[in-house]
Order: C-alpha cells, then sequence, then structure tokens
C-alpha cells in the first residue's frame, strides 16, 4: 500500500469556545498534548495534568506561547485517589466549572501472558483502566451536580484486536470501552455524555522510543492509506466528541483507525 501525504492541519472553528477543559496525561509530544492543542485553538480554556512535573511545565509554556493564555498546570498520578480529587478540586477553584474531561493516561508494555509478572499486568489496568475509572468519577460528581459536561476517553483498536504480547493492555483498554457504555447511560438523566475514541497507531517520538520501526511499519502497512496517523488526527475526533456536534452521541467508541479486518 502506499503512503498517502498527511492532511493540512486543520483550521479552528470555535467548536469548543468557553468551554473548562481537562486533559490527563497531557505532556509531552503524543495525543494528550496534541488533544489540548486542539482544544485550545477551538476556544476551550485549558487545564493540564500529567505526572511528569517538568514535561508539564513544558507542555504548559508551548501553549502559553501558542495562545497567549497561561494554562492551569497540575500534577498528578491517576493511580492516586487523593491526587485525582485534588486535581479536579483545582480546576473547579480556578474555573468554577468543568465542562470537558479527556481521559487520555494510559500506560502500555509488551509481555506475552505466560512471562508476564502480576506487577506487570497491575501497573498497566492500575493506570489505563483504573486511572481512567477515578477521573470519570470526580468529573462525574462535578458535571452531574452542574447539570452538563461531556467526558472523552481514550481507548484502543486493541480493546477490539488481538495482538502478541499485548495481554494486559488489551484488557484495560476492552475494560476503559465497557466502562464508557455503562458510565453513558448513569449519566444521561444528568445531562453528561461520556464517549470513547480508539485509536490505532498514532506515531509520536515517545512511542518510536519504546516500539521498534520494524513494528512500526509492519503496523503502518496494515492501514488503509499506509501510514499511522498524526496525534492531532486523533484530537480531531476528540474535539468533535468533545464540542456540541456530536450532542447526541453517547455511550459511543469510535474507532480513528484505516485498517479493517
Amino acid at each position: 500500500m502506499p503512503q498517502q501525504h498527511t492532511p493540512p492541519y486543520p483550521k479552528a472553528h470555535g467548536l469548543l469556545d468557553g468551554k473548562v477543559t481537562l486533559v490527563t496525561a497531557a505532556a509531552g509530544a503524543g495525543i494528550g498534548y496534541a488533544t489540548a492543542r486542539r482544544c485550545a485553538e477551538e476556544g476551550a480554556t485549558i487545564v493540564l495534568s500529567d505526572r511528569h512535573e517538568r514535561r508539564l511545565a513544558a507542555a504548559a509554556d508551548a501553549l502559553t506561547e501558542l495562545t497567549g493564555v497561561k494554562p492551569l498546570a497540575v500534577p498528578c498520578d491517576v493511580t492516586s485517589e487523593a491526587q485525582v480529587l485534588a486535581l479536579f478540586d483545582a480546576v473547579v477553584e480556578a474555573h468554577g466549572r468543568l465542562d470537558v474531561v479527556v481521559n487520555n493516561a494510559g500506560l502500555g508494555g509488551t509481555a506475552p501472558l505466560a512471562e508476564m509478572s502480576d506487577d506487570q499486568w497491575d501497573a498497566v489496568v492500575a493506570v489505563t483502566l483504573t486511572g481512567t475509572m477515578r477521573c470519570t468519577r470526580a468529573a462525574l460528581r462535578q458535571m452531574i451536580a452542574q447539570g452538563s459536561g461531556v467526558i472523552v476517553n481514550n481507548a484502543s483498536v486493541i480493546g477490539w484486536r488481538a495482538q502478541h504480547g499485548q495481554s494486559h493492555y488489551a484488557a484495560a483498554k476492552a475494560g476503559v470501552m465497557a466502562l464508557t457504555r455503562c458510565v453513558a447511560l448513569e449519566a444521561a438523566e444528568h445531562g453528561v455524555r461520556v464517549n470513547a475514541v480508539a485509536p490505532s497507531l498514532a506515531v509520536h517520538p515517545f512511542l518510536a522510543k519504546v516500539t521498534s520501526e520494524e513494528l512500526l511499519a509492519e503496523l503502518a502497512a496494515k492501514e488503509a492509506f499506509g501510514r499511522s496517523a498524526e496525534p492531532w488526527e486523533v484530537a480531531n475526533v476528540i474535539v468533535f466528541l468533545a464540542s456540541d456536534y456530536s450532542s447526541y452521541m453517547t455511550g459511543e467508541i469510535v474507532s480513528v483507525s484505516s485498517q479493517h479486518p
């Protein structure tokens, strides 16, 4: 499959004007920062969170330079309930409300199950699934009280498809999908929507460091466009789900992939 060129970076259309938007795991060069940037470009008031304080500060500086507005940046490890509660308290204290939460925090790894330790399994599930649950729970409590809000979770196509060495990550992401669907039913009566994206392959510098070039090339070759997604292409779908353009969507898992079984 010949590689098709990446499309032009999109223009902003004010899709999130005035919406207080929290993005977790937003430091670095992956989907989290790309989402924070796209939301900011669409007019959102951004709050950044990440457990890596130095990278979090750098992400906040980059957004400040881009938008002229310094975002609130709160260090948070989503495996800690105390830190998650402190994060959401800080958002409401600073802005008085919370309109959008993008749960992007996740942890991967590669190991066949027969060789996997309990610690390896627990670490992935603790961040990817339980961390998403904690942030969703904290978001719901605020959004139910105010009678509105949108939560967008970052799942993965691996929650649907099998991949060697990914049983812990796949199980956690499938759990995120199930969590999204169940919570959406509970939240609907309160005016709160909950959806998820399921990206296939979005290459960024951190992923390139921990994944072999051979595997990345193999995965990209399976995509219809013959290339991986840019992180901002995934972020565009997150922006759509966070915006009023998806007002009748809840409990949906939207695949951001050109690969078909």
